[in-house]
């Protein structure tokens, strides 16, 4: 018996991890339609065509409190250039992220993840993971981690490559 529980176990975990290996975003894939995630808060409707960066932070998360400084400060600079920026909290309890956006000065939008289900399907497991989707809604560049100066560096050269191409 303790054999064929061994292969049930064994097989259950091939195929969560297919599943898992199956469900994460790439570079190259379209960035799936969020509004099918049943997410807390207001999504922007204005996100078509637009150079998008959506990223992934938690309350608990001290490299995230680093990045939202830096990416209010993209937000700023290429807004109206064509860049959007969406934050998607994965925190568990609701006022955690609350007190943590009263501490920061941003106004990009910010939702929160309280199914854990977008989160599942990208397959972030570092805080802050970000994707950074072109106009056409591909994502073109990930970034796990936050790391300060050279992370800042990453974004606006890939912001402003993707910019420069043309709007579909």
């Amino acid at each position: 018996m303790s054999a064929f529980r061994s292969i049930i176990v064994y097989m259950a975990l091939v195929v969560f991890t297919a599943e898992s290996a199956a469900a994460a975003w790439k570079t190259g894939d379209p960035l799936p339609d969020l509004k099918s995630f049943r997410l807390e808060g207001n999504l922007p409707n204005d996100l078509k065509g637009r150079v998008v960066l959506v990223d992934f932070w938690a309350s608990w998360c001290a490299p995230c409190k680093a990045s939202f400084p830096a990416m209010q400060q993209l937000q700023s600079s290429y807004r109206q250039k064509g860049l959007s920026i969406l934050a998607i909290s994965v925190d568990e309890k609701r006022e955690n992220m609350e007190r943590f956006l009263k501490a920061v000065k941003i106004d990009f939008p910010t939702v929160r993840d309280a199914e854990q289900k977008v989160v599942a399907s990208a397959d972030v497991a570092t805080m802050p993971t970000s994707f950074l989707v072109d106009r056409t809604g591909t994502i073109r560049f990930i970034h796990v981690g936050f790391h300060n100066d050279q992370t800042i560096k990453e974004y606006r050269q890939e912001i402003e490559t993707l910019l420069k191409e043309p709007t579909p």
